[in-house]
């Protein structure tokens, strides 16, 4: 089942900030070739964020360029989800083991 909203917003900082709810949730990564990453987050806009800041990650190595989410206010049913989307979409940093070099639950 893909996302329920499939509305892409572009990857940019306005975008972020106009668009992501700081809200619980999950959200994916993607280019015009690939879906990069999927996560859960206590605040997806925080979240999205932070890609940004950090560069030389596997994240930001494969050029995002849009993104979408699903507010998901419990924690457990976010990560039933995430893992469902990331077996439809099978996104490439999500078949690494720790994409970010830390933690992307936060």
């Amino acid at each position: 089942m893909p996302f329920e909203d499939r509305t892409a917003y572009v990857f940019t900082v306005n975008s972020i900030s106009a668009h992501a709810p700081a809200a619980p949730g999950v959200y994916g990564i993607t280019n015009a070739r690939e879906w990069i990453y999927i996560g859960v987050a206590d605040d997806i806009r925080r979240m999205l964020l932070s890609y940004l800041s950090e560069s030389g990650t596997p994240v930001m190595r494969r050029g995002p360029s849009g993104f979408v989410f699903e507010i998901r206010a419990e924690w457990e049913e976010r990560t039933s989800r995430q893992n469902r989307l990331v077996m439809e979409y099978e996104p490439v940093c999500n078949r690494q083991a720790n994409p970010s070099g830390y933690d992307r639950t936060g």
